[in-house]
């Protein structure tokens, strides 16, 4: 399992996946309390323009809550693209072939699943840390992250939810031959995730509800009306990898 965490380590590095990964959410990172830092001006900026057709533009002020905003505006693409990217981890493998050899020679398929996903946590862990770090010391900065209520649990429920999503991705790609089928399954479950949180007494349970920090940071939202979703986010983790290493043991590669 070492040896193949370090082929991981090697495959990430290489094809260039956890570079983009670091560049988009270092600009991430940097995006929200500079947009946030740019709003009073851009609206000065236009309200010459609006002044013409009527409209009057007040002084906007700006705190570290339109920053954490924008956060949660953004983080959302943020995991998209690392989902994107990831959904193609077990099955080009599969295409290659690659896994046969190690295989054939004894390596146990639930220490390539348990790699493999080990790797995604830890590249996740990562990315979203440098990506809410960034926000959080420029927030400070400039302005006062006090504003924000249960700032440090939201942040933790946001990766929660990537997590997740991790899940989620390790359990379709060891039932599905090719990346368009993992990206279907797992976004079929996210969406199906949101549509059942259209229900207020079924959104309390699902996962997705994990995502919407900002409640949390207006105070109009306490820890425990998130718990639900908690325990279902690592219900359904649990669930994945362990339904996960079953299908991976029987799958013909």
């Amino acid at each position: 399992m070492r040896a193949f965490l370090k082929k991981e380590w090697m495959e990430w590095s290489r094809t260039g996946r956890l570079l983009v990964l670091v560049l988009v959410f270092l600009v991430l990172g940097i995006m929200n309390p500079a947009l946030a830092k740019l709003t009073p001006w851009m609206m000065e900026m236009l309200s010459e323009s609006m002044a013409e057709t009527g409209l009057s533009v007040t002084d906007v002020t700006v705190d570290a809550m339109v920053s954490w905003t924008q956060f949660y505006k953004n983080i959302p693409l943020g995991l998209i693209l690392f989902t994107l990217l990831c959904s193609g981890n077990f099955t080009a493998e599969y295409q290659k072939g690659t896994l046969i050899p190690v295989v054939t020679k004894g390596l146990s398929r639930r220490k390539i699943l348990l790699a493999k996903g080990a790797m995604m946590t830890a590249a996740w862990t990562v990315l979203y840390t440098l990506c809410s770090g960034i926000t959080y010391a420029y927030n400070a900065y400039f302005w006062d992250n006090g504003i924000a209520v249960h700032l440090l649990f939201a942040i933790f429920l946001t990766w929660l939810s990537g997590l997740w999503v991790t899940g989620l991705l390790i359990f379709f790609s060891a039932v599905a031959g090719s990346s368009i089928q993992v990206l279907l399954g797992t976004g079929g479950v996210v969406l199906g995730m949101y549509l059942l949180g259209l229900f207020p007494k079924a959104g309390t349970w699902l996962p997705t509800r994990l995502l919407d920090g900002m409640a949390l940071l207006q105070g109009t939202a306490a820890p425990g009306d998130y718990y639900g979703a908690m325990a279902a986010a690592v219900l359904m983790i649990v669930m994945g990898i362990g339904l996960g290493v079953l299908c991976f043991d029987r799958k013909s590669l």
